[in-house]
């Protein structure tokens, strides 16, 4: 319970309300409002927080969860923190199946928080026995008393995001908003958010945002699974090498797909000029809104909200890494200067 004087009875009663911030400057030449809701306000760090606790005080109440069961997941980083947070809080153990891909830093946060964790290799195709699913379906069977959250087909994931994420922006906004911008992953995000919006008013266009590499635009335009779109990038919690049902692609107007490297340094333009330090889909998504104003889709009425899933500490070894930058090709005679922002007094 949320109390007035700011006094709560643990961490979990900061999940959700996040605040909703204008972008006052990545925006500026393009036609309309634009604003961020910025996840990372969240006791987690990340929109995860949202899901992590409805599914598992979901689970309780149906009393799949007892007291003392370990609690199993998949997750690229931030869902496993959240959960790891929640299980923390009401005592249960936090076992997590986790993708080569995060970040070292999102490693070392889920161990510190408890949690068992198995890194598995991330470009394996999802029915490999070394994946992170079959890992976690593994360690499942294994495990007596155990619940498998399992997010990507979860459909509590997109009831979390219809039950908060939705209902906040639709009051934050008077009812204005006529875009959503939102990452697409696992899908309960966009989903539930888009659900609740929809109804509220069928106008709003929802605009998901894909990676190169990732199978969903393209399943999204034609419902067809094409193998030959999967290959590996480097963007965490974006994209998927399978179809999620946690997806509703009927309340998804479009996709848009953007690359590695335009994220990463709209990420870190995002920390200059809006002093905003989010995460790589955050980057990912402020991308998307560029490619669409410059594709002139807003007009000066429009009020868009784009969705900043986490925190950029999450990944100050990659974005945030002059270093992991430079080793990835990202850095040109346009952006190196941003590398150079550092002189040591001897």
């Amino acid at each position: 319970m949320k109390h007035r004087n700011q006094v709560f009875d643990n961490v979990l009663d900061l999940v959700g309300n996040t605040p909703l911030i204008k972008l006052n400057k990545v925006a500026s030449k393009f036609k309309g409002n634009f604003y961020a809701k910025v996840e990372s306000f969240n006791p987690g760090q990340s929109s995860k927080d949202r899901i992590a606790t409805y599914i598992i005080e979901e689970a309780e109440r149906k009393g799949i969860l007892t007291p003392g069961a370990t609690i199993i997941e998949t997750t690229s980083g931030n869902t496993g923190f959240s959960i790891a947070m929640v299980s923390i809080i009401k005592g249960y153990d936090c076992v997590l199946a986790v993708s080569s891909k995060s970040s070292a830093d999102k490693i070392d946060m889920l161990k510190t928080m408890g949690a068992k964790v198995y890194v598995c290799p991330a470009h394996v195709s999802a029915n490999d026995p070394r994946s992170y699913y079959e890992v976690a379906k593994r360690l499942h069977s294994e495990m007596k008393g155990s619940v498998y959250i399992n997010q990507y087909f979860n459909q509590l994931n997109i009831d979390a995001h219809y039950a908060s994420t939705g209902p906040e922006i639709w009051k934050q906004t008077e009812g204005k908003i006529t875009h959503l911008v939102a990452c697409s992953g696992t899908g309960g995000t966009i989903s539930g958010t888009a659900k609740y919006l929809k109804e509220q008013n069928p106008n709003i266009k929802v605009i998901g945002v894909d990676a190169f590499g990732s199978v969903i635009k393209k399943y999204h335009e034609t419902r067809e699974f094409d193998e030959k779109e999967i290959y590996p990038y480097r963007i965490e919690g974006l994209g998927k090498n399978l179809i999620p049902t946690a997806t509703d692609f009927d309340v998804i107007d479009e996709f848009v797909k953007v690359t590695d490297e335009e994220s990463a340094h709209t990420a870190r333009e995002l920390a200059r000029t809006e002093g905003l330090f989010v995460g790589y889909t955050s980057g990912a998504a402020t991308q998307a809104l560029k490619q669409l104003g410059e594709q002139g889709e807003f007009n000066e009425d429009d009020y868009v909200v784009v969705i900043f899933p986490d925190h950029g500490s999450r990944y100050m070894s990659k974005v945030y890494s002059d270093k992991w930058m430079q080793e990835q090709g990202f850095f040109d005679s346009i952006n190196e200067a941003a590398a150079q922002n550092i002189e040591y007094i001897k």
